[in-house]
């Protein structure tokens, strides 16, 4: 039963985004068909539903008008290609370092592209050209909104009210499928030939299955169609990851992201060897098979038997569906998918986030989605190693006398209390290209006092890269010119690893890492020049006061 309920959900919505993708219906029947069997059968999830979707539809829809349906088809394949390859190198778990800000915002922006695409058909506006371009195509619905349809808007608006509302009167029916019932019956008995259907605008659907058609390639077409097949890749990874979650999340079972992202790959190279245009994990009808009761993957595979009879046997029915049907489904679609709550919550939190969530919305509505993920994720980028970098703190400490354990703090250093001879940073956070500025600008004034000895405290530096490698190799270099010493404290994994590998920790030497600062001290102590300590009055630490004595006892 849950095969079936989602199966008759698929159905009108397969149709409605291969419209919306500028292709004829029955290749978004193909693709639920041929992608629901293999992601369910060799998926990683359960209960994943695949078939086209929503957030396809402006990638499609621009690779349609730019390069035509076939090339479509040769993206969608090629897509596949880089998704099995991923699968089959375990990148699965690469989708998880999208920031959540750019997913938000990218999501939204096709929302409404979605939502306003079905605005002409809404209206039953006539001779209305679509473009790739957002303000183009608002200036086209503007431009005719002389040809207003009266009867289309009246269908629209039985069909969206009507699934709006049919939920809680029939529970066990899906809505949207009452709503496209009820306003095709209408159309057909009281307005027909009033209102554009399926059947005038693109034919009578095909009661059969096609054959097998392998299409004409070259290798210039491949690397023009380089760039839209790597966006449908990408958008059907995440999307089909983030569904996986979601079934996740209301099953408590665990997900395969590597076996996922290989069935996907698999399910969209055979998807366009038979006309149909590239799908991905279905969030949506995935919560519904859940929710209809689904236990194995049975499921999945009995919904796209399900589409499949009913393309057999019923097609020529489908084409008496108005488009105005289908444009209020969408216009659902698209606001559920808009994730507004999410929205309004992110531009709430933190200025860095909402400045790339308004940045990746803004490109994806006025630019495309391509441009709109590259700078997104690049700000996201930026300002994340600047909140990192802020995150190094470099303070000059000595003991403190005061109490008993004789912690390093670094509120005990004064003018009148600091050792001319021996000073010591303790060092916290990652010291990496980000942070390496601030680093400098911290040790430099110290170094201009020529102390004898200069100890780094790194217990809390988690992570040491080749720009933070070279500052503390300039520093060593220096030092040792000068015949002074450079010891360091408590190094963690990574950075001892790093300092290895580069030669580094051979250059500054084996004696001169330490597990405490104490011990570094010591060593320090018996290594300073000690006739300066005559007449010194800082007393930085303990040891002054013998080594202060014994130079004037000498």
């Amino acid at each position: 039963m849950a095969g079936i309920i989602v199966g008759v959900i698929s159905i009108p919505l397969g149709m409605a985004f291969a419209i919306a993708s500028g292709v004829s219906p029955e290749y978004g029947l193909y693709a639920t068909i041929i992608a629901g069997i293999i992601v369910s059968l060799l998926g990683g999830s359960t209960f994943q539903i695949a078939g086209p979707t929503g957030a396809f539809i402006p990638i499609l829809l621009a690779i349609v008008l730019q390069y035509g349906y076939e090339q479509l088809l040769i993206a969608g394949f090629m897509a596949g290609v880089m998704m099995l390859l991923l699968g089959v190198c375990k990148l699965g778990n690469l989708i998880t370092y999208i920031p959540r800000p750019v997913t938000i915002g990218f999501t939204a922006g096709i929302a409404v592209i979605i939502f306003t695409g079905q605005v002409s058909n809404f209206l039953g506006l006539n001779d209305v050209e679509k473009h790739e371009s957002f303000l183009l195509n608002m200036k086209e619905i503007y431009l005719h909104l002389d040809t207003l349809n009266v009867y289309s808007v009246l269908i629209g608006l039985i069909c969206l009210f009507t699934s709006l509302f049919a939920g809680k009167v029939v529970r066990k029916i899906p809505s949207i499928l009452v709503g496209i019932v009820v306003s095709t019956l209408v159309a057909v008995f009281l307005f027909d030939d009033k209102v554009a259907t399926v059947g005038t605008v693109y034919g009578t659907i095909p009661n059969g299955f096609p054959p097998l058609q392998l299409p004409d390639v070259s290798l210039s077409m491949l690397i023009s169609l380089l760039g839209p097949a790597l966006v449908i890749a990408s958008l059907g990874s995440i999307e089909s990851l983030l569904s996986c979650v979601v079934a996740d999340g209301m099953t408590g079972e665990r997900h395969d992201s590597n076996k996922e992202l290989r069935a996907q790959g698999i399910a969209n190279m055979v998807t366009p060897l038979f006309g149909g245009i590239p799908a991905t994990g279905a969030i949506a009808r995935t919560a519904t098979n859940i929710k209809s009761g689904a236990v194995t993957k049975m499921s999945g595979m009995i919904h796209s038997v399900f589409v499949l009879l009913v393309l057999l046997l019923f097609a020529q029915y489908a084409s008496l569906i108005p488009l105005a049907s289908l444009a209020p489904v969408l216009m659902i679609v698209a606001w559920n998918m808009s994730e507004r709550k999410e929205f309004a919550h992110v531009l709430k939190t933190t200025g860095s986030d909402s400045i790339v969530l308004l940045v990746t919305f803004l490109l994806t509505v006025f630019t495309d989605l391509t441009l709109a993920v590259s700078v997104g994720l690049l700000l996201a980028m930026l300002l994340f190693v600047k909140r990192v970098s802020q995150m190094l703190d470099v303070s000059k400490v000595l003991p403190d006398h005061g109490t008993l354990e004789r912690k390093v703090k670094s509120d005990v250093v004064t003018k009148h209390h600091d050792c001319p001879q021996v000073s010591i940073f303790t060092i916290q956070g990652p010291l990496f290209f980000g942070s390496a500025q601030l680093f400098e600008k911290k040790i430099i004034p110290t170094l201009k006092m020529t102390p004898t000895i200069l100890i780094l405290r790194m217990g809390k530096v988690p992570l040491l890269d080749a720009t933070g490698m070279n500052q503390i190799e300039s520093i060593v270099s220096t030092f040792s010119k000068q015949g002074r010493l450079v010891l360091l404290t408590n190094v963690q994994a990574q950075p001892k690893d790093v300092l290895e590998r580069s030669g580094l920790a051979q250059q500054i030497g084996e004696s001169h890492f330490f597990l405490h600062t104490g011990d570094a001290i010591t060593y320090a102590l018996r290594h300073i020049q000690q006739q300066k300590c005559l007449g010194c009055k800082h007393f930085a630490f303990k040891e002054c006061a013998q080594l202060s004595a014994s130079q004037q006892t000498s």
